[in-house]
């Protein structure tokens, strides 16, 4: 870019040079005996023509370093955030320059093609990182976006659950992505500040950030067209869905080589980031989109980062249009389906580029959704069942407590590993609590 630039530069200067050489060539009055000598209208004309020529070559190099400065936005839009308006707003002057028109250059499609309240701002799309240490190459980035709910949040559980069952080496091969969607900054220091008291040790090690967008990020929701029966509110809700899931993926396209999209009120199953690598690394050589690691909505859709600018341009492009999950869908319709084919040609060639994994390593657990005063009670009936103990083999002994139990949950089954010992003061085994996941491993 700096190349291209000084290149720029020399050639506005060297147009300059010989203009200014021409000009102060051209044939002066001379003194003599009162009379004056009349300038050369042919060798006048000769340097005219000169003159055009090479200001049609000044235009011409201007215009393909032009055409090289959209083609390499083009090739990097949507890539980093700092360094996307960087080349945008490098991009425009020049552009204005030559009257929009750029040597009638064909004009490259970004994201303010798309959002175009964003040019109003050039710090719009620089995301405002709260917690984290930039970790970068890692196997796997979980995005988990969040809002503001008015009845319970349930965003503590879900990172507890995805924290529970991780070996340390695991730790250090991932990252998670909390993406607070509200530009309101009270509400969005206090997400950061539960996480950071939370889970201290997983934000300072780089495991777990947290970012938001910037103020200017969202456009006036205002003016949405009611499509498909849907209220304005929900309008609103799903448009706004499309551009959080379109933010967080173009933050973390580049921390790792597989992007899983998760929600804010989810919980793991134990032992899924090993689950997820092995089943990565079998599909690894098909020609998948995406793989499945649940079967509702959006929640565990791994994708890999190199398609993640690509899908997000896709949602940009309607994200006032349709439902993020409609959305996915039709991107494997343009890619696999055939128009003068039936629809169960169709079906089949969509299902070569989706694989899914079975039984789901997530399960959907809020009953408040996030679009206010809707009940959610979506279940996922693959989802496999979490083990709550482990047996252990322990030598023969008599036991003896003052503990009292829970129902059939005493002492003595959880030595033999024949259950997890619970006392009633306890929380009630699952996820629902507001601690971190107790280990019932027996003895």
């Amino acid at each position: 870019m700096r190349l291209l630039s000084f290149r720029f530069g020399c050639l506005l200067a060297c147009a300059c040079f010989l203009s200014l050489t021409w000009i102060t060539s051209l044939p002066r009055d001379e003194a003599s005996a009162g009379s004056s000598v009349l300038p050369d209208l042919q060798t006048l004309h000769d340097r005219l023509l000169v003159a055009e020529d090479l200001g049609r070559q000044v235009s011409r190099d201007l215009s393909h370093i032009l055409g090289q400065l959209i083609n390499m936005s083009k090739d990097v839009n949507l890539t980093h955030s700092t360094s996307n308006t960087t080349n945008i707003f490098l991009i425009e002057p020049v552009r204005q320059l030559f009257g929009g028109q750029a040597g009638k250059g064909i004009s490259q499609p970004n994201i303010y093609t798309y959002m175009p309240h964003l040019r109003r701002h050039p710090d719009s799309l620089v995301p405002n990182v709260i917690l984290g240490q930039g970790r970068r190459g890692v196997s796997m980035v979980l995005g988990i976006p969040t809002v503001k709910r008015d009845k319970q949040s349930y965003l503590v559980n879900t990172l507890s659950s995805l924290f529970y069952s991780l070996t340390s080496s695991q730790s250090q091969d991932l990252v998670i992505v909390v993406f607070v969607a509200e530009t309101d900054t009270d509400y969005v220091s206090s997400v950061a500040d539960t996480i950071r008291n939370n889970f201290p040790k997983e934000v300072q090690s780089g495991l777990l950030e947290v970012v938001s967008p910037s103020q200017y990020y969202y456009p006036n929701f205002t003016s949405l067209r009611e499509t498909f029966g849907d209220s304005k509110d929900r309008v609103k809700w799903r448009t706004k869905q499309n551009l959080d899931f379109s933010f967080l993926m173009l933050y973390a396209q580049d921390k790792g080589i597989y992007y899983v999209q998760l929600e804010d009120d989810v919980v793991a199953k134990a032992g899924y980031y090993n689950d997820m690598i092995t089943f990565v690394t079998q599909q690894e050589p098909k020609p998948w989109l995406y793989l499945e690691f649940s079967q509702l909505g959006f929640i565990g859709k791994m994708f890999r980062t190199r398609d993640l600018p690509m899908i997000a341009e896709f949602f940009l492009m309607f994200h006032r249009d349709k439902p993020i999950d409609w959305l996915l869908d039709h991107i494997l319709w343009v890619k696999a389906c055939n128009p003068e084919k039936d629809a169960k040609h169709c079906n089949e060639q969509k299902a070569l580029l989706k694989q899914r994994y079975k039984p789901s390593l997530f399960q959907h657990v809020g009953l408040h959704s996030s679009l206010p005063g809707k009940l959610q009670h979506l279940k996922d009936k693959d989802f496999a069942k979490q083990t709550l103990y482990n047996a252990h083999s322990n030598p023969v002994a008599e036991l003896s407590s003052s503990l009292k139990h829970y129902q059939e949950h005493s002492l003595e089954r959880a030595y033999k590993g024949e259950d997890f010992f619970w006392r009633p003061q306890m929380h009630a085994p699952g996820w629902f609590h507001s601690t971190p996941w107790p280990e019932y491993d027996g003895w």
